[in-house]
């Protein structure tokens, strides 16, 4: 599940479950409502993500370039350390803040999985 919120400033993209190949057919949907929003700052809250191949990633960094090619930024929250691997293996971690004093609090995992630090 995706979901979008905005304020003046800020797109808020909040994923919960699977962010993979499975889940590939609204990208297209959500990047084009994300990139008409036209908002300088772009936030992935991944709190509730609970696996990400490089198709999720292949989605993100859309986003990021997007945001960059109009002078915005893209910033990681609650991001695992293992969703940053595949974003670093595909050479594109540098295209994202990360939000390391993020703290998920109490995000319910869409499944068993749960964070080391939850």
């Amino acid at each position: 599940m995706i979901e979008i919120s905005t304020s003046a400033a800020t797109t808020t993209l909040t994923i919960a479950g699977d962010l993979d190949l499975a889940e590939r057919d609204q990208f297209p949907e959500i990047t084009a409502r994300v990139v008409g929003l036209r908002r300088q700052l772009l936030v992935i809250d991944m709190c509730r993500v609970t696996f990400m191949d490089s198709t999720g990633a292949a989605f993100l960094i859309s986003l990021a370039d997007s945001g960059r090619k109009r002078g915005g930024a893209t910033v990681l929250r609650g991001a695992d350390p293992r969703d940053l691997f595949v974003l670093e293996v595909c050479g594109a971690l540098d295209m994202f803040r990360i939000d390391a004093e993020h703290d998920c609090g109490d995000s319910v995992a869409t499944s068993a999985f749960q964070r080391p630090d939850a």
